[in-house]
C-alpha cells in the first residue's frame, strides 16, 4: 500500500488509527492484566461480600435494603471498579503518551489531529473499562451475587461511570508536566469516593453534612444505576437523573480534552 493511499485512510478515520495503536500495544501486554482482572473481583467479593457480608447479614436479618449484603455490594463494586480502571488508564498512560514516550506527538505529525487523539483515547478507555467490568460481571454471576440479566443490564451503566471519570481526568493529565499530582488524585479523590459514594453502605448512613455531597460525585450516580439495574429496582426518573449527571461529566471532560490536548500537541 502506497503512502498516497494510506493518507486519506488516516484522515477519514483518525480516531480509529489511534485506537488501533492501543489495541496493537495491548496485544503484547494483555496477559499481565488478565490475572489481576480476575483476582481483584474474587478477593473483593470473597473478603467483603462473603466475609464481612456474613457478619452484616447475621446482625441484620433483613439485609441491606432488603437484600443480602453480597447482593447489595457487588453492583456497587462493579461501578467502583470501572472508576478505578478509568482513573488509571486516563492518568499515567496520558503522561506517557504526551511527555515520556511522545507517542501522541508522533501521531500528530501524520494527518491525525489532536481531536483524533482524544477520541481514539476515549474509544480505547471505553474498551478497557468494558473488558474489566465484563470480567467483574462474570465473577459476580459465579458468586451468585446477581442474575445474568441483571449483570448484562448493569454493564453499560458501569462503562458510563468509568467514562465519567476518564474524560475529565485525561483532560487534566494533559495539563501536567509530571505525575506528582496523580498520587494526590488517587489518595484524596478516588479512594474517598470508593468508600463514601454508596458502594459499601447507603449514603443515608453518612453524616447530614456529607450526604448531599455524594450527589455531586459521578460514582454515586454510577452505583445507583448499576445497583438498580442489577437488582431490578431502578426507577426511570432517577435513572434519567443519574445518566444526566454522568453524561455531563463525560461531555465536559471530552470538550476540555479537545482544548488541553490541542494546546499540548500543537504548541
Amino acid at each position: 500500500m502506497t503512502a498516497r493511499s494510506v493518507t486519506p485512510h488516516i484522515t477519514r478515520w483518525p480516531a480509529l488509527r489511534v485506537y488501533e495503536h492501543h489495541v496493537l500495544v495491548y496485544r503484547r501486554t494483555w496477559r499481565g492484566s488478565l490475572f489481576t482482572s480476575f483476582l481483584n473481583p474474587v478477593l473483593f467479593l470473597a473478603a467483603m461480600g462473603l466475609g464481612l457480608g456474613s457478619l452484616v447479614d447475621a446482625n441484620n436479618p433483613t439485609g441491606v435494603g432488603g437484600t443480602a449484603y453480597l447482593t447489595f455490594l457487588a453492583p456497587g463494586l462493579l461501578a467502583a471498579t470501572a472508576m478505578q480502571t478509568a482513573a488509571f488508564e486516563s492518568t499515567y498512560p496520558i503522561m506517557a503518551g504526551l511527555r515520556w514516550m511522545k507517542t501522541y506527538d508522533a501521531m500528530v505529525t501524520t494527518p491525525i489531529t489532536s481531536r483524533g487523539v482524544v477520541l481514539g483515547q476515549v474509544l480505547w478507555v471505553t474498551t478497557r473499562i468494558f473488558l474489566v467490568t465484563s470480567v467483574f460481571s462474570l465473577v459476580m454471576i459465579a458468586f451468585g451475587a446477581v442474575s445474568v440479566p441483571g449483570a448484562l443490564i448493569a454493564l453499560p451503566f458501569a462503562v458510563a461511570t468509568g467514562l465519567a471519570f476518564a474524560a475529565p481526568l485525561q483532560a487534566f493529565a494533559a495539563t501536567q508536566r509530571n505525575d506528582t499530582r496523580f498520587t494526590a488524585i488517587f489518595r484524596f479523590g478516588i479512594t474517598p469516593l470508593f468508600i463514601f459514594s454508596g458502594t459499601f453502605f447507603p449514603i443515608s448512613q453518612l453524616p447530614d453534612l456529607i450526604e448531599p455531597m455524594a450527589w455531586l460525585t459521578p460514582l454515586f450516580h454510577g452505583v445507583g444505576l448499576t445497583r438498580g439495574a442489577a437488582l431490578g429496582t431502578l426507577q426511570p426518573l432517577l435513572a434519567v437523573v443519574h445518566l444526566g449527571v454522568l453524561g455531563l461529566f463525560i461531555g465536559l471532560g471530552v470538550a476540555l480534552s479537545f482544548v488541553t490536548f490541542r494546546r499540548k500537541l500543537i504548541a
